[in-house]
């Protein structure tokens, strides 16, 4: 492979990673994270909750079975770079359509091949997420650290409105997506929702930066699912009827979401059956009173222990934030912690006291994996199922 062009990150504290660029040329500036997942970069790059971050990949080799037009969770990569020990660019797959380098480069995506990923990911560990520079062009390691210093904080931000939608959508899944959900669901056939002979539950989700994989989830389980703005007011939302409301993810503070947002979502509560995701997770907790903080280097990868406080079962799952609620400022509020995270005790999932609603800070959509948690989606849908049916027969 012809390296042809050096390129040079540096961390606002001026440490200085070297390698070679593989993606779109040129200079940038960005939020550095690592992400644990050993497989499925594709899902990763164009998850829109990673909007504003370099993503640092610890699995040491990505690229090598290309990408496709199947395994997107949006229309485009949403990562500001991707950063890798070794990006392979003679992908070898079935379902290669692409080179990952020559799909970057079509979204003008920088990436830099053959980093040292292990310090970088240290780094990050011991210090904490960092702001960072990217050249290919002038490698200067000192001006590119105060380029890094000088960049904007991600957590003095709104930047929902980069990865949202601004009208509403019936969603239907397209048939260049449908593959990824059948093979979901066709592996786990139990989680099917069983036929009522009732409407199917008409799901409202509150698009902050939604996943293509949750809203294919919710039709492959049987759900009609309408995606709207966060800009949407409690009128236009009800005036949807809908059954349940599902607030999924999304980047950024979630302090820093628009105080309409969260006053319509304090407003759904005692309306219509909640339920919340990741950034939803946090803005359910914000709406009903309570507070969040930023994690030291956040939560990025496939590969999280979460136990189930109700039940004791314990979850590997995948996730992808920064932030998390602060259990503490639960008290005296009507919502219960239901799940944490066994390698730092933070909150993992929560539910109302008294109304339907409930909450889970990781990606139980199985994209890209593993599967353990793609219940939890099949019985929010079920539950609505129950509720359509309990009126029809009331």
């Amino acid at each position: 492979m012809t390296r042809e062009r050096k390129g040079l990150l540096v961390l606002e504290d001026g440490s200085a990673f070297a390698g070679y660029s593989m993606g779109t040329p040129g200079e940038y500036v960005g939020e550095v994270v690592f992400n644990t997942s050993m497989a499925g970069y594709q899902e990763i790059i164009t998850d829109p909750s990673y909007w504003g971050q370099m993503v640092t990949f610890t699995c040491p080799h990505i690229g090598n079975v290309g990408v496709n037009t199947e395994d997107v969770e949006s229309v485009r990569p949403h990562v500001r770079a991707v950063l890798a020990r070794q990006i392979c660019d003679q992908p070898s797959n079935w379902r290669s359509q692409q080179p990952l380098s020559e799909y970057l480069k079509a979204f003008g995506i920088p990436a830099l091949s053959g980093l040292d990923t292990r310090r970088l990911t240290l780094t990050l560990r011991e210090k904490g997420v960092m702001r960072g520079a990217l050249s290919t062009e002038n490698l200067d390691p000192q001006r590119l650290a105060e380029m890094a210093r000088n960049a904007p904080d991600m957590s003095s931000q709104v930047v929902i409105h980069h990865v949202s939608q601004t009208d509403k959508q019936l969603w239907e899944t397209p048939v260049s997506l449908r593959w990824a959900a059948e093979s979901i669901v066709t592996q786990t056939a139990d989680e099917r929702v069983p036929g009522t002979g009732a409407e199917p539950p008409h799901v409202v989700v509150l698009d902050c930066g939604i996943k293509y994989n949750i809203l294919r989830l919710l039709t492959s389980f049987g759900a009609r699912v309408t995606v709207v703005p966060p800009s949407s007011t409690l009128a236009e939302i009800m005036s949807l009827r809908p059954d349940g409301v599902l607030l999924g993810n999304g980047p950024g503070d979630p302090e820093q979401v628009p105080t309409q947002t969260v006053n319509t979502i304090a407003g759904l509560m005692g309306q219509v059956p909640l339920f919340g995701l990741c950034l939803g997770h946090q803005l359910i907790a914000l709406a009903a009173g309570a507070k969040t903080y930023k994690l030291r280097f956040g939560h990025h990868g496939g590969n999280q222990p979460v136990q189930d406080l109700e039940t004791g079962a314990i979850e590997i799952t995948a996730q992808n934030h920064n932030f998390a609620v602060d259990a503490d400022s639960l008290r005296g509020l009507p919502l219960k912690v239901t799940h944490v995270n066994l390698s730092d005790n933070t909150v993992e999932g929560m539910r109302h006291t008294q109304l339907p609603i409930a909450s889970v800070q990781y990606h139980p959509e199985a994209s890209p994996g593993p599967h353990d948690s793609l219940h939890i989606l099949r019985r929010f849908v079920r539950s609505l199922e129950k509720c359509i049916c309990e009126k029809d027969h009331a």
